[in-house]
């Protein structure tokens, strides 16, 4: 009932930047966060960061100075900066929404860097 849809994602040279989306639709009536997840290959997937309906803003400690989340509720769209990418980075990228207790899923984007 809740669909995501990703963009932004490619291949960089270290150093360079990215700049994910990701704008939710369908049966939306609220939401209470929004965040990015990221899954490299072999391992686990982990939280890179998340912003809620409030404005409250968390971080992995890997990405912290680097990337930056923010949100535009008008159009249910959260966006990832990526800054100063590393080899490291290099994952693909889930968009996630939090909404009304339900959590949704986006289908990834992939982000590349090359070393």
């Amino acid at each position: 009932q809740v669909q995501l849809v990703e963009s932004g994602g490619g291949l960089v040279q270290a150093g360079g930047s990215l700049r994910l989306s990701c704008a939710a639709s369908g049966n939306i009536f609220s939401i209470n966060a929004m965040g990015w997840y990221r899954q490299a290959p072999g391992k686990q997937r982990e939280l890179v960061a998340s912003i809620t309906s409030g404005g409250y803003i968390s971080y992995s400690d890997s990405v912290k100075g680097r990337f930056t989340i923010s949100r535009d509720n008008a159009k249910n769209t959260v966006y990832l900066q990526l800054n100063s990418l590393k080899p490291e980075d290099t994952a693909v990228y889930y968009c996630n929404v939090l909404s009304r207790g339900n959590i949704h899923w986006g289908q990834g984007t992939q982000v590349t860097v090359s070393s």
